[in-house]
């Protein structure tokens, strides 16, 4: 089995303060890290908020989950076998996704920080995740996506490094909050979308943007 580094460990910390801190999860959240081909690192399984400076828990990606995880960890194991490229994954509960997840809407690509869902799957289940093949059917159904909304269920988050990943986890409730905006005020929904272009123009990592987001949700 892999080993955790103690960078790995905090790494893990923090991402689970911040997206705690940010008001992503409640009682109910999780989040890990890739180690290797074979193995990652989920944080303590206590609230986000709670959980300090706890040591996480060194997972198999293929192989039952050890004793103590939270049994919706198996979603992060079939993303992780799923998609080489995703080194982090975040379940969150954000509040304003959360409420328009239970009529079925995701967020669409209506301001810059949107623009990085411009393909966002629904999973129409509010189920938790706790057996084998209900995550390998979110998994598949993930596809090649930033994250997926599950109907009364909160969000996964995945991505090519912790710092994306949690990034994104924000992006996500902020594309939600301006999606709840537009409906509360009776705005066409199918107005103000941004094209085809204008996504790919802003869908990019250079010039810090993770860098600069993780620097502020982890603050202190």
């Amino acid at each position: 089995m892999s080993s955790a580094s103690s960078a790995q460990e905090r790494l893990v910390q923090q991402a689970a303060r911040a997206l705690a801190r940010a008001g992503l999860v409640h009682a109910y959240g999780h989040c890990s890290l890739r180690l290797d081909d074979e193995a990652f690192l989920v944080c303590a399984a206590r609230p986000l908020a709670l959980v300090g400076d706890a040591p996480g828990t060194v997972c198999h990606i293929d192989g039952p989950l050890p004793e103590g995880v939270l049994g919706e960890v198996r979603a992060h194991q079939k993303i992780y076998a799923r998609r080489p490229e995703v080194g982090a994954v975040c379940r969150i509960m954000p509040p304003v996704l959360m409420a328009l997840s239970t009529s079925g809407i995701v967020p669409r690509p209506r301001h810059g920080i949107g623009a990085y869902f411009d393909k966002l799957p629904l999973w129409d289940d509010p189920r938790l995740l706790r057996d084998e093949t209900l995550a390998a059917a979110l998994a598949e159904a993930l596809g090649a996506a930033p994250a997926i909304v599950m109907r009364g269920n909160g969000a996964i988050v995945a991505a090519e490094s912790m710092e994306r990943a949690v990034t994104l986890a924000w992006f996500l409730e902020d594309a939600a909050r301006v999606e709840c905006d537009v409906r509360r005020m009776a705005l066409d929904p199918e107005q103000g979308l941004l094209d085809p272009a204008e996504i790919a123009a802003r869908q990019v990592w250079s010039g810090g943007v993770a860098e600069r987001m993780w620097d502020y949700l982890t603050h202190g």
